[in-house]
């Protein structure tokens, strides 16, 4: 049985171990917070994703956990209202669509408890170096070898351990990537945006309605969720990279709320909130362009090798197909992940660059039908 260790208990690494412990696979998911992460904001399952959740057998739950947007309002910088919808809103496009839009909390939920009891999930771990020789060789801790051909890594808590294939699917500031690729800055472009999301209240009293706010170079769009407990906040402006080196929590408030300072309507009582929230959220909007997902032993899935921004609308799309078809590939190549990873390049490439260039098409707003269409035609799915 082969042994595989995913790094990444989010959307993409779930649904990968779900693919691979269905094969036979003996998987362990190793996860840098403490528990699955609460917070984020909705997102949305659409085109080939759909195909993907199907195949699961994943359909109907994740369709119990969609939101009940209403539509929304678009209001100019003192809160008037310049603009009103009930056919779409700027989070999910047309209501009326096949698409699914969710919480992300509730979408990892789902994905976990499908992986079921046999994947182990090692949570407040990371990985802290990968070593393989040119042929992936690799020993054990007590001397022996991985089996002819494997990855020992090295944790941060948990002890070295030796795995045939390792796969980064820990997002935009993977550690697999910097580890066994090289550091971020060769890979990452910058969109000239940045984007915070935090949660609180329902102070605003909103009823499955979604706000828009733009003035400038700066808004922000809120959203009720948990049957109207609860506001979704999501803060954006215009601004370059983030400041070298790394920001603790309080930082990175004062620097959102800083931006957002010059805003009006609700903004005072949005930045109490910011200051209060337990689950915030902040990064710059960034794609990350390699020329290949895989060296050696290790591969790339999701964000970690092609995040296209949340500006794309397609994050969760591109995770969900991503594992599918690396999965797909593994189980078609035997025991040569070499052609297994070559496989997952060349059916993936096409359908990434298309959901990459949705970021600039239309940033910050809804994908539309046409270009959603041509993503998912670039891509056909395989068993």
């Amino acid at each position: 049985m082969k042994t595989v260790l995913i790094s990444g208990a989010g959307v993409a690494g779930s649904a990968l171990a779900h693919w691979l412990h269905r094969d036979g696979v003996a998987v362990t998911v190793v996860e840098h917070t403490p528990g699955r992460r609460r917070g984020g904001q909705a997102v949305d399952i659409r085109g080939t994703a759909l195909d993907v959740v199907e195949r699961m057998g994943l359909l109907d739950r994740v369709r119990a956990h969609r939101t009940r947007m209403r539509g929304m309002s678009v209001l100019d910088g003192d809160g008037r209202e310049v603009h009103r919808s009930t056919e779409a809103t700027f989070s999910s496009g047309r209501l009326a669509s096949e698409d699914i839009e969710l919480l992300r909390e509730d979408l990892v939920r789902v994905l976990h408890e499908q992986a079921g009891a046999g994947v182990e999930f090692v949570f407040d771990d990371r990985i802290t170096a990968l070593d393989q020789d040119e042929d992936g060789g690799a020993e054990d801790e007590d001397g022996g070898a991985g089996g002819g051909g494997g990855i020992r890594v090295t944790f941060e808590r948990g002890r070295p351990r030796t795995f045939d294939l390792v796969v980064g699917a820990d997002g935009l500031h993977s550690a697999v990537r910097r580890l066994g690729f090289g550091p971020k800055e060769r890979f990452t472009r910058h969109l000239g945006m940045h984007l915070a999301i935090f949660t609180a209240d329902n102070f605003l009293g909103l009823d499955d309605w979604q706000l828009w706010l733009r003035d400038g170079e700066a808004g922000y769009g809120i959203y009720p969720v948990r049957d109207n407990t609860e506001l979704r906040i999501s803060f954006g402006f215009a601004a370059g990279p983030l400041p070298a080196g790394p920001l603790d929590t309080a930082a990175h408030k004062r620097l959102v709320a800083d931006r957002m300072a010059a805003l009006r309507w609700e903004t005072p009582r949005l930045l109490k909130a910011l200051w209060e929230a337990s689950d915030f959220y902040s990064d710059a909007m960034t794609q990350v362009h390699m020329d290949r997902w895989s060296h050696g032993r290790t591969v790339l899935l999701g964000d970690a090798g092609y995040c296209a921004s949340p500006l794309s609308g397609q994050g969760t799309s591109l995770a969900l197909v991503g594992a599918h078809v690396l999965a797909a590939a593994l189980r078609g190549a035997g025991d040569d992940h070499r052609a297994a990873f070559a496989r997952y390049e060349e059916r993936m490439r096409p359908f990434v660059a298309l959901n990459q260039a949705l970021a600039v098409e239309n940033p910050g707003g809804p994908a539309s039908e046409a270009s959603v269409d041509r993503a998912k035609r670039a891509l056909a799915l395989e068993d």
